[in-house]
């Protein structure tokens, strides 16, 4: 039983992450698309927000193993 609950704690907190992260990334590539010149400033932005998302999911993976294993 522990380990359907931590599958579907980690399923489903990797689902916001997983859609921000591409939709992040999309609409980086757009504005770099529109405006090469400000690639670098946009990749900082961009991979800066990406570590705060991926954040999310790492908690997501704690609260998973917490249910597994505690």
């Amino acid at each position: 039983m522990e380990s359907l609950a931590a599958g579907i704690a980690i399923g489903v907190g990797a689902i916001g992450p997983g859609i921000g992260i591409g939709l992040l990334a999309g609409r980086a590539m757009e504005a770099i698309g529109r405006n090469p010149e400000a690639a670098p400033k946009i990749q900082t932005a961009m991979i800066l927000a990406i570590a705060f998302t991926e954040a999310i999911a790492i908690y997501a993976l704690v609260v998973a193993l917490i249910i597994k294993f505690v």
